[in-house]
């Protein structure tokens, strides 16, 4: 076999050429393997970035819905915990009705800061923001009925007695014999 002819000769399909062009100097005459164009790379990068952005925003989207999900897990937490607690008023019941009426009154005053890492203009924060929302109001109204099923909430007239103005005498009735 001769250097320069290849695998099947001088004509055939697969033939190789090993000429030796060392000494001339890099050139642009050698095309482009089949299938590559050099305007395609720089396109390419420019895909790739957008590509990456897109993953970006798509991951800060699929967050930002996990972040708005997270209340429910512990609404189920607190709702179990109401339930281990009683409907008797004591000290424990009471610290848990509470805490459960605390943290969401806390969480829907961060939800700002809450979302803040998620803020893209790729990415619609409101759907997560009002299921946060919504999530949160479910768990205090949760503390709320916990409330009243201790009997903590005036429900009833009697309830209110203290504030009622002291009622009228209607009529006046002494006793004795008059002298």
């Amino acid at each position: 076999m001769e250097k320069g002819k290849g695998i099947m000769g001088s004509g055939g399909r697969w033939a190789v050429d090993f000429s030796d062009n060392s000494t001339a100097p890099p050139s642009r005459d050698i095309p482009d393997p089949p299938g590559f164009t050099r305007a395609s790379v720089d396109q390419d990068d420019s895909t790739v970035s957008r590509q990456k952005k897109d993953a970006e925003s798509n991951w800060k989207a699929q967050k930002a819905w996990e972040v708005a999900q997270a209340p429910f897990k512990n609404l189920l937490m607190m709702g179990f915990m109401m339930w281990m607690a009683g409907n008797t008023v004591h000290l424990f019941s009471i610290g848990i009705t509470f805490s459960a009426l605390w943290q969401p009154i806390s969480a829907l005053q961060g939800v700002g800061k809450v979302f803040e890492p998620y803020k893209d203009n790729k990415v619609d924060l409101l759907g997560p923001k009002l299921l946060f929302i919504a999530l949160n109001l479910g768990g205090l109204a949760l503390g709320v009925w916990k409330l009243n099923t201790l009997g903590l909430l005036p429900t009833h007239a009697s309830d209110w007695v203290s504030s009622l103005p002291p009622a009228q005498e209607v009529e006046y009735s002494g006793g004795g014999i008059p002298l």
